[in-house]
């Protein structure tokens, strides 16, 4: 297995070793209370063991979401939208992982037994929600920015609910893409049933197709692969910004879910010329390569990004600014200087590195295992995994602020960028060797 390959699976194998060390791993040393928030997730009903929650939003307003899976075909748009909503009404927080096959497709991500994935995960994170109101109404009367989100290899459209969630209650409509290129653990799409298959009354005439992660054969090159991939990733957040456009215009949607959403709250509610592309790890690159394909993206903001996927040509072709939020301890020579090749004297590219964190503290699985066994398996930096996305989000908000024109107070953060505070550092830990400028032979 390459660098390239252990990095980018990184949380996943830490996962592995979890599950394999058996039962008792799960059951944390200690569990810290998330601020602002009453009491720590319970996850399982029958479990009596308490871990920490994903964080409530910061921002002042209430956060809601729904999903959307337009065209139940596989070549349809599926996403999970977090947005600001209405406080009326009484809505239950969404389920984190909304359907078993998600256990399955972790379980094949993870090379484990199906069985006893299912299991434990169900026993554990089956009841964990994250807070946002499912299908509560979306809150008119504003131009709220819009921001695509592309989550990374082995994840899907809810593991990366904390950061989306902060960003929404902050003002943002925030479109958790679900990729279904073989890159997540597991997705799915709708297709109608044989005529051959037995149908009652009112059953419904659609059925799941699920998708597993697709990884390359056994000492295969691995870049054909993942370079088709992201391909067909950055096509399917274009076409996810399309959608949210077109509901934007007031043009009917079709829903595959079936949910009572009202997406006509949504009509000349986004603000058009505020656009950004957001993504972790294989998402951060599928980030840079939508900015590269649309220039409706203001500018992008790569988590972590494993660069890898992308070729070089790409980088020319982007001219909107970009900000690298790295790890301390996921990073590699090689990846960074991957990012510095797209220093620019045009146009704003910033990086920074958070202190004490890791791959896995920009995903959810950070807040839901206790801090002995997360620091043990890297599933938690040294860093509070709440003071690290706080930083996360923080520094996003004043880079977006800083590019999407937006008159709000995020640029009390502004330093965040310049890799100034207690816990960041500009640019990289890594020692880079010295760079010849591009024109020097």
């Amino acid at each position: 297995m390459t660098r390239v390959t252990k990095g980018c699976s990184q949380g996943l194998l830490s996962l592995n070793r979890i599950l394999r060390w058996g039962k008792k791993t799960v059951r944390p040393a200690g569990c810290c209370v998330p601020r602002n928030s009453k009491s720590p997730a319970r996850m399982g009903s029958s479990s009596s063991v308490q871990f920490c929650g994903i964080p409530n939003g910061k921002g002042p307003h209430t956060v809601g979401c729904t999903d959307l899976m337009s065209d139940h075909t596989i070549q349809g748009t599926f996403l999970r939208l977090f947005y600001p909503c209405s406080n009326s009404g009484e809505y239950e927080d969404a389920v984190w992982i909304p359907k078993k096959q998600y256990y399955l497709g972790l379980a094949d991500t993870l090379k484990l037994n199906r069985t006893v994935v299912n299991f434990i995960f169900s026993h554990y994170f089956g009841s964990v929600k994250c807070p946002a109101r499912l299908n509560a109404p979306f809150k008119p009367g504003e131009k709220y920015p819009l921001i695509i989100f592309s989550h990374g290899l082995g994840a899907f459209r809810t593991l990366y609910s904390s950061i989306c969630i902060g960003l929404a209650s902050q003002g943002f409509v925030v479109a958790s893409v679900e990729h279904r290129d073989e890159s997540a653990s597991a997705t799915y799409y709708l297709k109608e049933k044989s005529p051959s298959e037995p149908c009652e009354e009112n059953c419904n005439e659609l059925e799941e197709v699920w998708l597993y992660n697709k990884r390359p054969k056994p000492g295969a090159d691995e870049f054909p692969l993942r370079f088709e991939q992201v391909q067909t990733r950055a096509d399917e957040c274009l076409r996810a910004l399309d959608l949210m456009l077109d509901i934007n215009a007031g043009k009917p949607v079709t829903n595959a879910t079936q949910s009572n959403f009202d997406w006509l709250l949504l009509k000349d509610s986004l603000d058009v010329k505020s656009i950004a592309a957001v993504g972790h790890s294989f998402g951060a690159a599928t980030a840079i390569k939508a900015l590269g394909r649309d220039s409706r993206f203001r500018c992008g903001i790569a988590l972590d990004a494993w660069m890898f996927p992308l070729r070089e040509e790409i980088f020319s072709a982007i001219n909107q600014p970009v900000l690298f939020v790295n790890s301390e301890k996921f990073q590699w020579v090689e990846n960074v200087l991957l990012m510095k090749k797209m220093d620019s004297t045009r146009v704003e590219r910033k990086m920074i590195t958070i202190k004490g964190t890791v791959h896995q503290s920009f995903p959810d699985f950070t807040f839901l295992t206790g801090n002995l066994v997360g620091k043990i398996f890297k599933l938690k930096g040294e860093i509070d995994p709440y003071i690290g996305m706080d930083i996360i989000i923080n520094v996003t908000l004043a880079f977006l602020q800083r590019h999407l024109g937006l008159q709000k107070d995020f640029n009390q953060w502004d330093s965040l960028i310049e890799g100034e505070g207690e816990f960041v550092i500009p640019g990289t830990n890594l020692y880079l060797p010295l760079q010849k400028p591009e024109n020097v032979k």
